[in-house]
């Protein structure tokens, strides 16, 4: 008998918080689903979680026991039709706004964040998937209330296709507990779309599409197959009719994506390099080493040999074994105020974009409908068909080549910039925004977590110096944070009122003796 058959001895009681989206969304049967994807998965959850942390420390490095798996001749289940080509692909949170204007781009993907993209209030999370409860039947609307302002629509004719992130496997559901306890983030948001969402995107041969996020292991990911395979039978949906696509955004993953491809082989299209939050995972899995460190985020770009390493290798593996490799992230925004500001974003856009088309990838990953021309234009140039799948970068790439670090260098402006960035984001996350543009850049969840765990590398190493020689120490940290209510106050930055509250949570982060696994915990208990 599987986890799945197993029934619970008794009935669990479950409770959820009140608000005015939850009636439509959370009835009756929609909470027996929940109360039973719970049940059957959250022990298993459970085990993962205690499992990551037996391994903080270790040094990743590829598993001998799946060796004859990595070196077999095997592929992964065809690529639906309307996913061979995903040559843009737009992220965003998943209020009604940015789901209209993302559905109606020219993008092929709009993938909807539950993740680093939102902000988890419960009221947040409900309406967004109202909203895409909405958009999937294609009746979604935005209206700002007022008069000057457009009502926004959805075309009734588009070609984005829609995908979901759900949160990660460590994130919890406190507004909704089960005999007390909170349910998983992930299992909630994956959960409750597919309940409303999938017998409606199936009809359609639309999904249910899923993009999952910060796996570490082969085992996490057959955790996932498990839990989607009980969802399809439960909902009625022939089995393999969810696809996912799954993030390579931690480094002890990178050195399990065979495993992870063939855990979840009759479901899967692609991989993603999830860049920004890949090196946060490589700050957190490394720091321990004795010459480990990593300069400025700016920096830290993909020509860098750990991060080319770990794209190449993607490539490699994903077309070997028949799904695609998708590329990472363009934040830039387009500065329609300053012309030269504008020309060096987009410049920066383009470099990126030929760079990833240039070396395989089959598409890539823009934050703004302003760029997505461009990053079509670089892929089609290299890229005549649907997707790159015929393509092998010729590298061999070996264990090293992703342990190793990158050098470089920490200015002053670098070290202030870090510290106000982190504290900017945590501000507008605080206040219920998880998508937030600052200086020029899209930012989110995983750009908080670079810069807080950076700031932790950089104050609890030893006789470190800035580019001009000054020695990096805690006053120097302390007069960044001072510096900041008072400008931002004055600046009237999204989220102002929660700037100390911000700044009080990364002191307590930075200076804690032990680098946190995920700055969203202790945010979750702010929020």
């Amino acid at each position: 008998m599987t986890l799945a058959q197993k029934q619970p001895l008794h009935q669990p009681k479950i409770q959820f918080e009140p608000e005015s989206a939850a009636s439509a969304l959370l009835d009756g049967d929609a909470l027996e689903f929940l109360r039973n994807l719970h049940v059957a998965f959250e022990p298993g959850r459970q085990a993962l979680l205690r499992v990551r942390q037996a391994h903080k420390g270790v040094l990743p490095g590829f598993d001998e026991h799946t060796a004859n798996l990595r070196s077999a001749e095997w592929r992964a289940a065809p690529i639906p039709d309307i996913l061979q080509q995903r040559c843009v692909e737009i992220t965003g949170p998943v209020d009604a706004k940015t789901v209209i204007n993302a559905l109606n781009s020219e993008a092929d993907v709009f993938m909807a964040d539950f993740e680093d993209s939102t902000a988890p209030t419960w009221h947040n999370l409900l309406n967004g998937q109202q909203a895409l409860k909405n958009a999937v039947r294609g009746n979604l609307q935005f209206d700002a209330g007022t008069p000057e302002a457009p009502v926004y629509r959805l075309k009734p004719e588009r070609r984005t296709v829609l995908m979901v992130r759900p949160r990660g496997l460590h994130l919890p559901e406190r507004h909704i507990r089960i005999d007390g306890e909170p349910m998983s983030g992930l299992l909630f948001d994956l959960g409750l779309f597919a309940f409303h969402n999938a017998a409606a995107l199936a009809a359609q041969q639309r999904g249910p599409f899923f993009y999952i996020p910060k796996l570490q292991s082969y085992a996490e990911a057959q955790w996932i197959d498990d839990a989607l395979s009980f969802i399809e039978n439960t909902l009625g949906l022939p089995a393999g009719q969810i696809k996912v696509t799954v993030l390579i955004e931690t480094l002890p993953a990178a050195f399990q994506m065979d495993e992870i491809i063939h855990a979840l082989r009759t479901r899967i299209a692609a991989l993603n390099c999830g860049r920004w939050d890949y090196i946060f995972s490589a700050i957190k899995t490394l720091y321990t080493q004795p010459a480990f460190m990593l300069p400025e985020r700016g920096q830290i770009t993909m020509g860098t040999h750990f991060l080319n390493s770990y794209a190449t290798r993607l490539i490699q593996t994903c077309h070997r074994r028949g799904i695609l490799a998708m590329g990472g992230m363009a934040a830039q925004i387009p500065n329609r105020h300053d012309a030269a500001a504008n020309d060096m974003a987009l410049a920066k856009v383009r470099a990126d974009k030929q760079r990833e088309a240039t070396l395989g990838h089959d598409g890539t990953w823009v934050a703004h409908p302003g760029l997505i021309t461009i990053a079509r234009s670089a892929f089609e140039a290299v890229m005549p068909g649907l997707n790159q799948l015929q393509v092998m970068p010729a590298a061999e790439i070996r264990a090293d080549d992703l342990l190793r670090p990158c050098t470089g260098s920490i200015t002053p402006e670098g070290f202030n910039d870090t510290v106000e960035v982190c504290v900017r984001y945590l501000a507008a996350w605080l206040s219920g925004t998880g998508c937030v543009a600052i200086h020029g850049l899209m930012e989110d969840a995983a750009t908080a977590e670079i810069c807080r765990s950076q700031l932790w590398l950089w104050m609890h190493k030893q006789d470190l110096h800035l580019s001009d020689g000054t020695v990096l120490c805690w006053a120097l940290f302390d007069a960044a944070l001072l510096a900041l209510p008072g400008r931002l106050q004055r600046e009237g930055v999204l989220g102002h009122d929660k700037v100390d509250q911000a700044i009080a949570l990364l002191e307590a982060l930075v200076r804690s003796p032990e680098l946190a696994d995920f700055l969203t915990l202790p945010a979750y208990d702010l929020l």
